[in-house]
């Protein structure tokens, strides 16, 4: 594979671009720094087909990237691929408005071929490939220049390796059938709904208590501040002050703003500064969420009592032992959320009983939960079966021991040949 000297000039890389262009697949991986801002400072992006590769400095001075961007999320000729490329697709939808499409993850893509979760870079590519990754340069600052041949071999190697590994591993998801099982995983990637920042909704990702209107209006409103004040400074929104100091003011608001000096989480200064001016005023204008702006009653874990608890980890077994016998990983077929609230009863919008995800574990979960199957320890391995089945075995393993004439220990008799254990209605 031919790699180019690090790209600076916009001619290079329109020229890299068209070559590009012409390719099935790209591979695409980006350095970047957002400890000390809010929003991510892209460093570095990387790029590569079966035959070439380069790094791009977005921090060079005249550099125009729309060759690069418009490659990414305007030609849906070339499929672009990630390894846990979430925050890659956040860089490019903040600079575009728009996500690259088409789009496959190698992680995700992981998930329906080995029961890895969560597979890291450096674990791919030892499985693949057969070498470790040298991660010295792994924690470097990326925004240093000039980046050094070191810094510069690591980055790229991201997309080289890549580009090696995703045929192989599209041959696998061809040979095994489960190419389709990812289609709805990738389009959730690739969705700009996720990467859309509504200060707005800020407050939903925030821990609170209750369901009293008033407070959750206050934390809506001081959530959307926060973001508002973070961007217009441009540093972590944690800086300004963190989740569970909003949630604290949202449920017990300060009738002053001396009373912020008391506030935990807060510094003394709040009680007379610009910014605790501001967040008063915010509250001041705060307003109760209205009935239908309020979070529904039942929670995504819906409560299940002791009995449904027992049902659910029974149904996480399940998921377990299924996630085993067809090597994939057990996030992929279900997540515990679904496995609660199946347990509670709950049979609609539940993606288990659905599609390929129904077909390889979603009718056995349901027959679980209706008393039709059962787990049982035969020949020393834990499995799952019918009812019915178990019974038949047994009655056929009965009638051969009755059969046989062999001395047996008293004690076998009141031994069957496994343990099952069912859920009646």
């Amino acid at each position: 594979m031919k790699i180019h000297p690090l790209i600076t000039t916009t001619d290079a890389l329109a020229e890299l671009c068209d070559r590009l262009a012409k390719a099935d697949f790209i591979c695409v991986d980006t350095e970047f720094m957002r400890e000390s801002t809010y929003w991510p400072e892209l460093c570095l992006i990387q790029i590569a087909d079966e035959h070439e590769a380069a790094a791009v400095d977005p921090m060079a001075s005249g550099l125009d990237l729309s060759p690069l961007l418009d490659l990414l999320v305007d030609n849906e000729d070339v499929l672009k691929v990630f390894h846990a490329g979430g925050q890659d697709v956040e860089i490019i939808y903040n600079l575009t408005g728009k996500t690259p499409h088409p789009i496959f993850d190698t992680q995700i893509a992981m998930m329906a071929v080995s029961q890895s979760e969560q597979i890291g870079y450096s674990n791919l590519v030892e499985s693949w490939l057969g070498f470790s990754i040298d991660k010295g340069a792994r924690f470097t600052d990326w925004s240093r220049r000039p980046l050094d041949a070191r810094q510069l071999e690591y980055a790229i190697g991201d997309v080289t390796h890549l580009a090696k590994i995703f045929p192989r591993l599209l041959k696998r998801l061809i040979k095994t059938g489960r190419g389709e099982w990812l289609d709805a995983e990738m389009e959730k990637l690739a969705d700009p709904e996720n990467y859309r920042n509504d200060p707005n909704k800020a407050w939903e990702r925030i821990r609170a208590s209750g369901r009293n209107p008033a407070m959750l209006g206050r934390l809506r409103a001081l959530a959307a501040w926060r973001e508002y004040e973070a961007q217009d400074k441009n540093i972590p929104r944690g800086r300004i002050a963190r989740d569970e100091t909003l949630a604290d003011i949202a449920s017990h608001p300060p009738k002053a703003q001396a009373d912020l000096g008391k506030v935990r989480g807060l510094s003394a200064g709040w009680k007379e500064n610009e910014i605790g001016r501001r967040m008063m005023a915010t509250l001041a204008n705060a307003k109760p969420l209205t009935d239908e702006e309020l979070p529904p009653r039942t929670p995504r874990g819906a409560p299940l009592g002791k009995e449904g608890a027992l049902v659910a980890d029974l149904l996480k077994l399940l998921l377990k032992i299924r996630a085993r016998e067809i090597d994939v990983a057990s996030r992929l077929l279900a997540r515990s959320d679904d496995l609660e609230l199946l347990a509670a009863g709950v049979r609609k919008n539940l993606a288990l009983l659905e599609g390929w995800r129904f077909e390889q574990f979603g009718r056995d979960a349901l027959e679980l939960v209706e008393g039709k199957l059962a787990f049982a320890v035969l020949g020393g391995r834990l499995k799952m079966t019918h009812i019915d089945e178990i019974h038949e075995e047994m009655g056929a393993r009965r009638a051969a021991d009755d059969a046989a004439e062999v001395d047996a220990d008293p004690a076998d008799e009141h031994r069957g040949p496994g343990i099952a254990v069912s859920i009646e209605e």
